[in-house]
This record gives structure tokens, sequence and C-alpha cells, in this order.
């Protein structure tokens, strides 16, 4: 099995799992290729918790789980320190956040400290509990699960924050088809079991690699710049995608590329993440329409507006 079907095995493992929602299972496997984080934002009840399960087996992963409330504690994610009396030492006890892949649930319930704790561990790979940093497991991945903003109990995330997520995916409700599937494998008695592991974490790693050799011409860089400055100068945009999201845009598409079965990115592969990987870092100006869907307009629209190359 060559390299980029052996990440076509990951999809379709996942996909025992998640019914009917192909597109966020291929973009959320490009993102893991990317070295990217993911937040799903969503109502209740739609396969968030589960696609995120789905992907620690598929991936052969450990899986630390975290439903988020107002009373979790920082220390609940990094680890504490607690006094050994039989060795007079203080000792480090672990935190949630020491695994492969992280699933935050409901994310903005907690409170915004509680939330920032993540930041250091996403970004630098690494948490410091009393002066002392300590690595994650490498691979590291969040997926994190909000519910729309403005629904009972939750809190807007921090900027800062969402600029840390490669992708923000929506998996809105089932057709109706999907969704009787899915009420006769509950029914049924289905579960994850059906879900195989379909690669290792050396050959996660391989994989990773290989986008990371994926060639990019310096019209398509030119391109995603364009396209960023195009969210900065937009008339109803406050703030405009930043550097950060010029890199990830540029990494997604590398994986995209990889997983289409090409060592080289066209327009098409930045086309196919464009507004996923952009929207939730803009701010809409004062005075537009509230939302997600202002944010994605204004993403959608910058594309329009600005040509893509064409490769020689």
């Amino acid at each position: 099995m060559c390299d980029n079907q052996l990440a076509a095995q990951v999809v379709r493992e996942v996909k025992k799992a998640v019914v009917g929602k192909d597109d966020v299972v291929v973009k959320t496997l490009l993102a893991v290729l990317a070295r990217g984080h993911v937040l799903l934002e969503d109502i209740p009840g739609v396969g968030k918790t589960t696609m995120a399960i789905a992907f620690s087996k598929a991936l052969g992963l450990s899986y630390n789980r975290v439903q988020f409330t107002p009373d979790v504690m920082p220390s609940d994610l990094t680890g504490f320190s607690l006094y050994d009396k039989s060795t007079g030492q203080m000792e480090y006890q672990s935190g949630a956040l020491l695994c492969n892949l992280f699933l935050a649930d409901e994310l903005n319930r907690a409170s915004s400290r509680t939330q920032s704790a993540l930041l250091e561990a996403m970004e630098e790979g690494r948490v410091t509990v009393d002066g002392v940093s300590r690595p994650v497991p490498d691979p590291f991945l969040v997926i994190a699960t909000q519910n729309p903003a403005g629904a009972s109990g939750t809190q807007l995330l921090p900027d800062s924050q969402l600029d840390r997520f490669a992708l923000r995916l929506t998996m809105g409700y089932p057709s109706p088809a999907d969704e009787l599937e899915l009420l006769q494998r509950k029914l049924r008695g289905g579960s994850m079991d059906p879900v195989a592991q379909a690669v290792d974490r050396d050959e996660l790693a391989r994989l990773r690699e290989l986008v990371d050799r994926v060639f990019v011409d310096d019209a398509v860089l030119d391109y995603i710049l364009r396209l960023v400055r195009a969210t900065r100068s937009h008339p109803q945009s406050a703030q405009g995608a930043s550097p950060r999201a010029a890199i990830s845009v540029a990494g997604l598409a590398r994986a995209c590329a990889f997983l289409r079965g090409r060592d080289y990115v066209v327009p098409e592969d930045v086309e196919y993440v464009w507004v996923d990987a952009i929207a939730h870092r803009l701010v809409p100006a004062a005075g537009s329409p509230p939302g997600a869907q202002r944010s994605m307009d204004i993403a959608a629209q910058a594309l329009s507006s600005v040509r893509p190359p064409r490769l020689r």
C-alpha cells in the first residue's frame, strides 16, 4: 500500500463510526498530517465526540477526554505536584494533556483561565508546572468541541486561542438517509468496535515527514499571501488573518496535495482548505452581522476576489 493510500485507510476506518460526514473526516485528517489542531463547532449530539474517539483508534494514539465545565481547573489539564511523605519530595502527577490525542469537549464552557492552560501545549508542545516544563507526547493533537456562541453556559474563546486551531469545522445535521442509518446502527448495538487501527505512530510520523516534503511553488505562496491580505483589507473585517494563518494554510494545502497523490501543491489545494482554515481567525467590523457565518462570508469573498496563479 502506497503512503497516500495508507492515509486514505485512516479515513475509511473513521467513516465506520461517522456517518455521512466525509468532508469533515478528510479535513480533520489533513490537520493531523499538517500537525494542526481542530475545533469542531456545532450543537450537541451530532457526532463530534464520536469522530474524535474514532480518530484515536484509527491512528493508534493514546487518548484523554475532558468534559469542560466551569469548575475544571488548569491543573486538571497540566498536572500538579503532590508531596510524597515517604521521600520528602514533591512528585509530579501528570494531567490530562499528557497524551497523543486530547479531546477538549465543550471547551467554551470552561473558564478563561482553564482555556488558556491549553495554549502552551498547543503552541509549544509542553506544559509547565511549578516552573518545570515537560514535553507532551509526540504526536500531540487537540480536537476541541464547542457549542455555538450564545448557547447556555458558554463564553467566547479568545482570539489568541482560536488562532491556534488549524481548522474550524461544522458537522451539521445528518441527511435523512444518514440519520436513518445512524438509528439502525444504534438499535443494532453499534459501537466503536469496528474501527480498526490503520497506522501506528511510526507510520504517522513518516506520513507527516512526507507531507513536509511536498513542494510549494513561490507562485502558490504568493497566492496564499494575497488571500491573507484580502482578509485584512476587506471593508467588513476589523481583524484579518495572521501570519500564523498563512503558515497553517500552506501546511494544510501540502497535506491535501499528498492525500490526492501529488508531491506538489496546486491552487485547488489551497482553495479546498481556505474557508475552514481562515474564517475563525477573522473578526468582523462593528455593525456587521454577528456569528460565524459573517466570518465565513468574508473568507469566501476574499477567495473569490483573488485570482489564482497559473502554474507551468
